[in-house]
């Protein structure tokens, strides 16, 4: 897979790119599993703490299919 570039935003989450889209995608995994961002009623809506606010555009929870859209924005 292709190195992709990454917005200062999602930087601050999975680190600086360029890297794969997969690998950004497991990062991001990680960084919500160890920050506890997964609803523990719903597992599959993730909630935004300010870092991933900002990736996201909302503080408002979003579901882990969403959550590739607006990730997808932040890579060239």
């Amino acid at each position: 897979m292709q190195p992709m570039n990454i917005s200062t935003e999602l930087a601050e989450v999975v680190g600086k790119g360029p890297m794969p889209r997969t690998e950004v995608t497991k990062k991001l995994w990680a960084y919500i599993k160890k920050n506890k961002r997964q609803d523990p009623d719903n597992k599959r809506n993730i909630i935004p703490d300010e870092k991933l606010a900002k990736v996201f555009g909302s503080k408002k929870a979003i579901n882990m299919f969403d959550m590739t859209k607006k990730v997808n924005k932040h890579l060239s």
